[in-house]
């Protein structure tokens, strides 16, 4: 299946994140192997069973413009669009408050690079903040199994800072003064409305 940007350009897959979500991760619980996406739906699907807050990870919109009719029974999508950038990568509510956030990974050490953000997501991130929302990113070091939660208004800072010709990722040291270390556990896997809690409740 050919899948397309907005602008026509053809998608093609980071075979290089793909192994990453396929590599086995050491930790000190059951989950071994889990990916961050999947250890936050399993965490969102923990507090919405519970009536804590209801927060989804957005489904990213396709134009789907070729389909293939093997069998009567089947149809096999040849190509597809993404019809707008994607913003962010979850979003819901908790408590009365607008929440959105992204989520990523690295497995680089001692810094988290900024290219893994787009413009767009930065702006969307921005205007959330402005309508008082509560927007963040929830940053994994895989190779150590750390899990940060960096508030937007933090990330804007280093946003900014290589914008203005500064350097191009954020420290891991400035992550851990910025942002707050979540530890992951089995229920939820990864409680990061604790976080939420001590800054706006």
């Amino acid at each position: 299946m050919t899948i397309r940007y907005p602008n026509g350009k053809k998608y093609v897959a980071d075979t290089k994140a793909a192994a990453m979500k396929q590599t086995p991760l050491r930790d000190s619980y059951s989950n071994r192997g889990m990916t961050l996406e999947e250890d936050l739906n399993e965490t969102n699907t923990f507090y919405l069973e519970r009536g804590l807050a209801v927060i989804h990870k957005k489904p990213t919109p396709v134009q789907i413009v070729q389909v293939d009719y093997p069998r009567r029974s089947a149809a096999v999508i040849k190509e597809a669009y993404f019809k707008q950038a994607s913003t962010t990568d979850y979003n819901g509510v908790y408590r009365g408050k607008y929440v959105d956030f992204e989520a990523k990974e690295t497995r680089n050490a001692t810094s988290f690079p900024l290219k893994n953000f787009h413009k767009h997501q930065i702006a969307h991130m921005e205007n959330v903040e402005k309508q008082e929302g509560i927007s963040f990113v929830i940053i994994r070091f895989t190779l150590t199994e750390e899990i940060f939660y960096l508030p937007a208004s933090r990330l804007f800072d280093f946003w900014n800072r290589m914008e203005n010709g500064g350097r191009k990722s954020i420290t891991k040291a400035e992550i851990e003064s910025s942002g707050f270390s979540i530890p992951t556990g089995l229920h939820p896997r990864i409680p990061y409305l604790s976080v939420i809690d001590k800054l706006y409740f």
